[in-house]
C-alpha cells in the first residue's frame, strides 16, 4: 500500500508539472493572438487591394502579352512552403507537410523554422518582413521569365476562425485573367502591359507576406487551442489521480487503525 501511495504521489507531481507548463504555453500564445491576427488582417487588406489592381490589368488584352501571364505546357512546380517556427501546435505543421506530399517533385522554398530544418532555409515566420518578401519575389519572377519553372504556388494555412484553420495552396504564377472581365474606368499609363510588368514584384511580395502573416496567426491560435486542450486533459488526470491517492491514503489509515485496535484487544 505504501508503495502505491508513493507511486501516486510521483505521478501527481509529474502531471502537475505538465499542467503548469501547458498553462504557461497557452498564456503566452493567448498574449500573441491579438497582435498576430491584427497583422494578418492588415496584410489581407493590402493583398486584396493589390489583387484588385492585378485583376483590372490582367483583364486587358494588351496585358496578356506579359511574360508573367505566359502559360506553359510543362509541370515544373516551385512551392513556397510556410510552416511554423515551433511545435506544440496540434496538427498545424503536419497538415502543411501532408499537403506537400501531393507534389513530390516540386522545388521548395521554405519559410518557418520547421520547414527550414526540413528543406534547408533561413526565413523564420515570426520575424518575416516585407523586404524578405521582395527579395524572394524578385528572384522568383526572374526565374519564371527565364523558364526555370512553370508555375508557382504557396503552401500555407488559411485562417477561418479561432477554432478552425485549413492548409491550402495559393497559385501565384503565371497570373491569370478573371473568368469574367473586370469592368473599370481606370486609365493606366502608359498602358496595362507596362504597369502589370512593373507591379508584378509588388503583387507577388504582398501575397507572400500576407500568406506568412496569416499562417503565423494560425500557428499561434493552433498552439493556444492545443495547450488549452492539454491543460484540460492534465487537470482531469490530476483530479482522478488525486481521488485515487485520497482513497489509497484513506485505506492505509483505516488499515493502520484496524491493526492498532486488533493489537490492543490481544
Amino acid at each position: 500500500m505504501g508503495a502505491d501511495i508513493k507511486n501516486l504521489r510521483v505521478r501527481i507531481g509529474s502531471v502537475d508539472s505538465t499542467l503548469h507548463f501547458t498553462k504557461a504555453m497557452g498564456l503566452v500564445a493567448s498574449l500573441k493572438v491579438r497582435k498576430a491576427t491584427s497583422a494578418m488582417e492588415k496584410s489581407r487588406e493590402y493583398e486584396a487591394a493589390i489583387n484588385n489592381v492585378i485583376s483590372m490589368l490582367t483583364s486587358s488584352p494588351e496585358a496578356k502579352r506579359s511574360p508573367y501571364m505566359k502559360k506553359r505546357e510543362g509541370n515544373r512546380t516551385r512551392l513556397i512552403v510556410i510552416s511554423g517556427d515551433r511545435g506544440l501546435a496540434g496538427g498545424y505543421n503536419n497538415n502543411i507537410f501532408k499537403l506537400l506530399r501531393d507534389y513530390p517533385d516540386a522545388e521548395i522554398i521554405p519559410i518557418g523554422k520547421r520547414a527550414c530544418d526540413k528543406f534547408s532555409g533561413r526565413y523564420h515566420a515570426e520575424h518575416f518582413i516585407y523586404d524578405y518578401a521582395l527579395d524572394i519575389a524578385e528572384k522568383l519572377l526572374q526565374d519564371f521569365v527565364e523558364e526555370k519553372f512553370d508555375r508557382l504556388g504557396i503552401v500555407c494555412t488559411r485562417y477561418k476562425n479561432i477554432l478552425s484553420q485549413e492548409a491550402q495552396i495559393k497559385w501565384v504564377l503565371p497570373f491569370t485573367a478573371s473568368e469574367e472581365a473586370v469592368q473599370h474606368s481606370v486609365i493606366f499609363e502608359p498602358d496595362e502591359l507596362t504597369v502589370l510588368n512593373e507591379v508584378a514584384e509588388i503583387c507577388v511580395a504582398s501575397t507572400i507576406l500576407a500568406s506568412v502573416r496569416e499562417s503565423f496567426a494560425c500557428e499561434i491560435v493552433a498552439r493556444k487551442n492545443a495547450m488549452d486542450t492539454a491543460s484540460k486533459n492534465a487537470q482531469d488526470m490530476l483530479d482522478d489521480l488525486q481521488l485515487e491517492y485520497n482513497m489509497a491514503r484513506q485505506s492505509s489509515i483505516t488499515q493502520e487503525i484496524t491493526e492498532i485496535v486488533a493489537g490492543s484487544e490481544e
